[in-house]
């Protein structure tokens, strides 16, 4: 019979264990030792005398109480109480991780000149999701994502397609502009990107569109080029993801638009979608 564990100790290891399956992790494992010692000798007695056991629990640090094995079930039963979390409706649970992340100062980006937070913006029940890297000036100005010039190129792309800009849902990995639009740093995604799990999860979009080695990166945990991101399906959380240009990378290499497009042609064949017989231009 699992033993009750503290409520503290319960929240910390479903957070750790969220935090895990965010970056693909999702199988763990314990590695046996390869021969008894006198620590494998001591912790066999330890868990054939109850009396041990319970004094070892109380003379453990916290941060030793943290590595005794949790069932399963209590994990996972904490781990789901995020706001937005079992929310049925994309809409409600959208809102509830809005006011979750409140005016967020979890990372450094919150003092170093974001005017505001640019959460994310379309069809909450939409099939396809387009996903960038972070906001610029004009998204941090206008609170809303690829508003600038590389978000009218992102517009024209998904005009291409057949579809309105209000048919998809837009959001980037951060959510705030890092000084002077550079490349955000790990810790800024680790902290930032699980409010973008949650938001994926909520939608629950057949598709996923990586705009950029950044986003690819980060969502998949895998270091590439794009050359190996770009013509093929991931399996994201059981969600199909394609890779393909960002529009800021297409405005310095219109080159590549006619990449993009075969890019684009390949999630529309992955939605049921008609191609047109032109791209974006």
């Amino acid at each position: 019979m699992a033993s009750v564990l503290d409520p503290e100790l319960k929240r910390a290891l479903a957070e750790r264990l969220r935090y895990y399956n965010e970056l693909g992790i999702y199988d763990f494992y314990r590695r046996e030792p390869a021969e008894a010692n006198l620590d494998t000798i001591q912790d066999a007695a330890i868990l054939e005398n109850p009396t041990i056991q319970q004094e070892q629990r109380d003379l453990m640090t916290p941060r030793c109480k943290a590595a005794i094995a949790v069932p399963v079930e209590d994990v996972f039963e904490v781990s789901n109480a995020k706001p937005g979390s079992g929310v049925a409706d994309p809409v409600q649970a959208l809102r509830l991780i809005r006011e979750d992340l409140g005016d967020c100062t979890r990372c450094r980006l919150s003092k170093q000149g974001r005017k505001q937070i640019v959460f994310g913006v379309g069809n909450p029940k939409a099939d396809l999701m387009f996903i960038g890297e972070a906001p610029g000036a004009d998204e941090d100005q206008q609170g809303e994502p690829f508003v600038g010039r590389a978000g009218q190129l992102l517009n024209n792309m998904i005009k291409a397609m057949g579809l309105r800009r209000e048919d998809v849902y837009i959001a980037n990995i951060i959510k705030c502009r890092p000084p002077g639009n550079r490349t955000p740093e790990r810790d800024e995604c680790e902290t930032c990107s699980p409010f973008l799990m949650r938001q994926i999860a909520a939608i629950k979009p057949k598709a996923i569109v990586a705009l950029g080695a950044v986003a690819a990166k980060t969502l998949l945990a895998i270091n590439a080029p794009m050359s190996e991101f770009r013509g093929r399906w991931f399996d994201f959380r059981g969600t199909k993801l394609a890779v393909t240009y960002h529009p800021a990378f297409l405005l310095r290499d219109p080159r590549q638009k006619k990449e993009t497009w075969k890019d684009l042609q390949m999630v529309m064949k992955e939605l049921g979608m008609a191609i047109p017989a032109k791209g974006a231009e």
